[in-house]
């Protein structure tokens, strides 16, 4: 199994958003930056066969993009316990239930994904792994996802994800 860590892009900042927190979109500038990243993706081959993503907009509005630009087939599954607040502990199971060949796409929040790459790759918390919006990790596990037996296929900041893409 193969787990893609994708942190959503830019969003509304939280100072000047009048919504709620839950509710808070990507901005014109996110998107773009979003759609580049996603890009970059592609042209390192990326194929996922599953996309999971937390419920709030953000993040939303990121796997609509990721499976536009890498024709995702499979459909987008909102998964709460992607969500900042919740334990990346919970997240497990849902892999878990996946077929070991698996490619599954999380789009997610900090800390929870870097808290979610350290479980998976030395079984316990490290605050030293984060993402930077729209940055991206993969993870590969033997068979199964399972806490500490993952490995650290790369680690790209958006940036260098943007400067990867054809065109």
């Amino acid at each position: 199994m193969y787990c893609l860590l994708f942190r959503h892009g830019i969003a509304e900042s939280p100072n000047t958003w009048s919504g709620d927190e839950h509710s808070r979109p990507l901005t014109k500038e996110g998107v773009t930056k979003t759609e580049q990243a996603i890009k970059g993706l592609q042209a390192i081959g990326i194929e996922p066969t599953h996309l999971l993503c937390s419920p709030l907009t953000r993040t939303r509005q990121t796997a609509v993009i990721a499976k536009n630009i890498l024709m995702i087939r499979s459909e987008i599954e909102i998964v709460p316990e992607l969500v900042y607040d919740q334990s990346p502990l919970l997240l497990f199971p849902i892999l878990q239930a996946l077929a070991s060949n698996a490619i599954v796409m999380c789009v997610g929040h900090e800390p929870h994904l870097g808290q979610t790459a350290a479980l998976m790759l030395y079984g316990n918390h490290s605050p030293s792994l984060s993402f930077k919006k729209a940055g991206s990790c993969l993870i590969s596990f033997s068979r199964k996802a399972a806490i500490g037996s993952g490995a650290l296929e790369w680690w790209i900041p958006p940036a260098q994800l943007r400067a990867l893409r054809k065109g």
